[in-house]
């Protein structure tokens, strides 16, 4: 994407005077502000790595030692797991959030291995006990052969009964099709303010544009980042057609972004968050 500045005017009224200023939007890939991106989304760890360990001690193969996560990105899971003794693989089209992460990782005294490369097909030298790819990421395979080229590929790299831990967003049946969410977070004199909202919604093709903007404040500056890309859309009835193509895998149960694994949901029309646990079938 470029990063040409674009320009937003906006008054301010004081009194009876009234003072101009401009606003500079740029327009990025954000995935290249790994440091924004790590920050947006720090604190759903906790409950997002308990959910994984928790996961594989009640559906996994035991005990469960090397894991693969899909679309890394700043890894913020991988750290985590790696800290408690896992072996982890890391991959991520982003060269940015790769470099972030190996220099988080070296910082720390942690190893695991970083793969560049597409998350639809790619080869580890040894299969892994477990796999995750959470937060959208999935989405972000455009196309139904992408989406099934990389669930065979995760397959083909778990141990029979390793499981494959896989979260996205749903549309209900019948709910407004339009979002915008924002949030805020704080870290030392840094204050992030994100807002992801959707520009366009083309169920033909299943793709929806997402439009994210990142307000960055610290007592020096303030900085405006804007950026835009496409996701593919799913309905429940999608994800099953999509499962089917991948006999691989069994679906074993069905969660939300709560990550409560004591608190399964239903699989039905209404499942909007939705974190699926797929596992390897061994081979009759």
């Amino acid at each position: 994407m470029s990063r040409n500045g674009k320009q937003s005017t906006v008054c301010v009224k004081r009194g009876r005077s009234q003072r101009t200023y401009t606003r500079k939007v740029e327009e990025v890939d954000w995935y290249d502000f790994p440091q924004y991106y790590d920050l947006a989304f720090r604190s759903e760890t906790k409950s997002e790595v308990a959910f994984i360990e928790a996961a594989c001690r009640r559906f996994g193969v035991q005990p469960t030692r090397r894991m693969l996560e899909l679309a890394c990105g700043t890894g913020r899971l991988l750290r985590t797991l790696a800290a408690k003794g896992y072996e982890l693989t890391g991959i991520d089209l982003s060269e940015a959030a790769l470099k972030y992460l190996s220099d988080r990782l070296k910082a720390r005294g942690l190893k695991a291995e970083l793969i560049h490369g597409d998350m639809a097909r790619f080869q580890l030298a040894r299969p892994v006990d477990a796999a995750f790819c959470t937060l959208n990421s999935f989405r972000h395979l455009l196309t139904e052969e992408q989406a099934v080229s990389h669930l065979k590929c995760v397959a083909e790299h778990l141990v029979p009964g390793g499981i494959y831990i896989l979260g996205l967003h749903l549309i209900p049946t019948g709910v407004e099709e339009s979002c915008i969410e924002r949030w805020s977070v704080r870290h030392g004199t840094v204050q992030l303010t994100v807002t992801l909202r959707v520009l366009e919604m083309n169920w033909r093709k299943r793709l929806e544009k997402v439009r994210v903007s990142i307000l960055v404040r610290t007592p020096q500056r303030e900085r405006r980042l804007r950026s835009e890309f496409w996701l593919r859309l799913y309905r429940a009835r999608h994800v099953r057609e999509l499962l089917k193509k991948v006999p691989e895998f069994r679906l074993v149960e069905v969660f939300d972004f709560w990550y409560d694994i004591d608190d399964p949901v239903k699989f039905d029309n209404n499942l909007n968050d939705a974190v699926f646990v797929l596992r390897k079938e061994p081979k009759r």
